[in-house]
């Protein structure tokens, strides 16, 4: 655990604050939920919360299955990490975070499908593989990730089956969250 200096009270309705440098070095913005355990050396510890994390094994069989069936690399992630992938190094790829433009992109609420006339998307920091559609997961109403499937010489070959494929991932974690 990294010691930051700061030190913070707890107010009088049991609150305390998280600061500002935290939260921006985090990415942890208004109304994100945050886990909170305690550990044996009575440590209390704040850990962002994620529902695509919460389906870590079932998100990596899906996943599996996709690229078994579509023969491209996916990821599946949540608002800020790659939670699983199959068809490429988990080693190198796993934990990592998405760039900005997925964020953006998830936080639209809008799909992206690369037909070759529309702009590239990069999904993973320091991965520089593109993506050949990327789905976000709304489960109540909110954004909790995505499904992208990377480019691959198969990935365009039943564009539209692969596409609805990703489309039914993405619906399927989603509904697998709202239970």
């Amino acid at each position: 655990m990294k010691a930051t200096g700061i030190v913070r009270r707890i107010d009088d309705l049991g609150r305390v604050v998280i600061p500002k440098e935290i939260r921006r070095t985090m990415r942890i913005r208004e109304g994100d939920p945050l886990e909170i355990y305690t550990d044996s050396d009575g440590r209390v510890i704040f850990k962002k919360y994620s529902p695509v994390g919460e389906l870590g094994t079932f998100a990596h069989q899906y996943a599996e299955v996709l690229f078994k069936v579509c023969a491209s690399p996916v990821i599946i992630c949540d608002k800020e990490r790659v939670v699983s992938a199959a068809g490429m190094s988990k080693k190198e790829i796993s934990e990592r975070r998405v760039t900005g433009a997925l964020e953006a992109l998830m936080e639209e609420r809008r799909s992206f499908i690369n037909d070759k006339k529309s702009e590239k998307l990069i999904p993973i920091e320091g991965f520089e593989k593109e993506a050949f559609a990327a789905i976000p997961i709304l489960a109540s109403g909110d954004v909790c990730g995505a499904v992208v499937m990377l480019e691959s010489e198969n990935a365009h070959v039943n564009l539209q089956v692969n596409v609805k494929l990703i489309q039914a991932a993405a619906m399927f974690l989603a509904k697998q969250m709202e239970e």
